[in-house]
C-alpha cells in the first residue's frame, strides 16, 4: 500500500484555490440578492442559487452565503409584512369612505324630502325627553 503523504506546497495551493473559489462564489451570491431586490423578485434559497450559478448545498454549508440570503429573505418578508398592512390600512380607509358617502346621500335625501314637520307639542316634548301619545 502506497501510504505517500501529499507535498504541503500542493496542500497549500488546492486550499487557496478553494478559498479563490468560495470567495467568487460568495461575490455571485451577494449579486444575485441585489439583482433579485432590485427586481422586486421572490428571494428564496433556490432563486439565489439560480441567479449565482451556485448550488444549494453551498449556501446552506458556507456561513457567509447562508446569513446573505437569510437576511435578504427576513428583509423581503418585512417589506411584504408592510406592504400588507398598507392594504389592510387602504381597504378600512375604502370602507369607512364608502360608509361616509352612503351617510352623506342619505343626509342629503333627507333635506330634499323632510317630510312632515313636526308639531310645537312634538318638539317640546322631544327637547325635554318626555314620550307623548298619539
Amino acid at each position: 500500500m502506497n501510504t505517500a503523504a501529499i507535498p504541503e506546497p500542493r496542500t497549500a495551493a488546492a486550499l487557496a484555490a478553494r478559498r479563490r473559489s468560495a470567495e467568487t462564489a460568495l461575490q455571485r451570491v451577494s449579486e444575485a440578492i441585489t439583482r433579485l431586490r432590485r427586481e422586486k423578485a421572490q428571494v428564496s434559497v433556490a432563486a439565489v442559487a439560480r441567479r449565482a450559478d451556485v448550488s444549494r448545498t453551498f449556501l446552506y454549508d458556507n456561513p457567509e452565503a447562508r446569513a446573505a440570503v437569510a437576511s435578504a429573505m427576513a428583509e423581503a418578508g418585512e417589506r411584504r409584512t408592510q406592504m400588507l398592512t398598507l392594504d389592510e390600512r387602504l381597504k378600512a380607509a375604502r370602507s369607512n369612505l364608502r360608509f361616509q358617502d352612503r351617510r352623506v346621500a342619505d343626509l342629503e335625501a333627507r333635506i330634499a324630502d323632510p317630510g312632515p314637520a313636526p308639531s310645537t307639542a312634538e318638539l317640546e316634548s322631544a327637547a325635554s325627553g318626555e314620550k307623548r301619545g298619539p
